[in-house]
């Protein structure tokens, strides 16, 4: 890796957490300046961008047929590199545009899952360049969790997260700046609102749309049992009738459908635990995991994973901003924190 003279101190620095959910634009000195949903709306007949972010969110399921809104990353991946590079052009634009600054070519640091292959990895770095960007850096989505929940992640003490993301879950402990043991699997949130809709569809012959069940999961979802039981009244269409239709769901059937995906995720957890190093391990026990990610805001998550593994859980102050948070501060503090950045070949 080249020296500290690869992100001179401009104000044009960027970090981006390209996520499954949402995308969120970190400036060198200023902090977070956006974050808006990853989805794209496009008209199918020329390929036209209606939309992008909040609006476009708005659109899932609500649009005529020649009118699309898709979410360009999957699994934390891209997996469709063309809008994909629109909408990270969309985004860093709208930046620039308040930001005048920026308007040169900006170097940036993008979040990747650690379980990323390397032919994925090239696909972010170009959808980068593409988009834009002077020179792409990537930091592993773990290690940008720990350092944004402030990890102390370049001291010999083992240090865990358990990042939950729309698209991935990724586990981490990680000592003397550099990952020791890391478990990245395929399931987040959507995978929780997705068994939500395959519940509904089963136990209620209803069909759910996507925002639904995310809503639903969000109002009344738990990973643990509460004392006081919570319901919400469901909309969708019969499967039956093909007519509107309205049930009453409660905590317990959420719980019950999000069961499968949440079993993943522990297990995940555990999987790292067992292929920690004593010594590291000792250390988790003393200081527990922090919890990051969207899915850090689950009721009970906390819980659930205390009363599986043991460890004291600890939720970070911004569970949602953590990932954007840790790859500013490589930004900030390039000198203490190149260690963790993967370079390219653009320099």
């Amino acid at each position: 890796m080249s020296g500290s003279r690869s992100l001179a101190p401009f104000g044009r620095d960027l970090a981006v957490d390209l996520g499954t959910a949402n995308t969120l634009v970190y400036v060198r000195g200023h902090g977070i300046v956006l974050n808006e949903p990853s989805v794209v709306a496009l008209n199918t007949k020329n390929g036209a961008i209606l939309a992008v972010g909040s609006e476009a969110k708005r659109m899932i399921g609500r649009t005529p047929s020649h009118i699309v809104a898709i979410r360009p990353l999957k699994d934390g991946v891209i997996h469709d590199f063309d809008v994909t590079e629109k909408m990270l052009r969309y985004f860093l634009h709208g930046v620039q545009r308040r930001r005048p600054l920026l308007f040169r070519k900006p170097r940036i640091v993008v979040c990747v899952p650690s379980g990323i292959t390397g032919v994925e990895q090239r696909a972010v770095e170009e959808a980068t360049i593409s988009a834009g960007a002077r020179t792409a850096w990537i930091i592993e989505e773990p290690m940008a969790a720990a350092i944004g929940a402030g990890l102390p992640v370049h001291e010999p003490t083992g240090n865990m997260v358990v990042d939950i993301g729309g698209g991935t879950t990724e586990v981490a402990v990680i000592s003397l700046g550099g990952i020791v043991t890391a478990a990245s699997i395929r399931i987040g949130g959507d995978e929780l609102d997705a068994s939500i809709v395959t519940y509904a569809k089963k136990e209620y012959s209803l069909l759910l749309g996507e925002r639904t069940a995310e809503e639903v999961k969000m109002a009344i979802g738990c990973a643990h049992p509460l004392a006081e039981a919570a319901s919400a009244e469901v909309r969708g269409r019969d499967l039956v009738t093909g007519l509107p239709k309205t049930v009453i769901l409660t905590a317990d059937e959420v719980r019950l459908a999000m069961e499968e995906p949440l079993n993943s995720i522990i297990d995940a957890v555990k999987n790292a635990l067992d292929s920690t190093p004593p010594e590291l391990a000792a250390d988790i026990v003393d200081k527990g995991i922090v919890l990051t990610g969207g899915g850090a805001l689950l009721q009970a998550m906390d819980q659930r994973l205390h009363a599986e593994t043991g460890m004291p859980i600890h939720v970070a102050d911004s569970p949602l901003d953590s990932v954007a948070i840790g790859s500013g501060k490589c930004l900030e503090e390039f000198e203490a924190l190149k260690r963790v950045l993967i370079s390219n070949s653009r320099h």
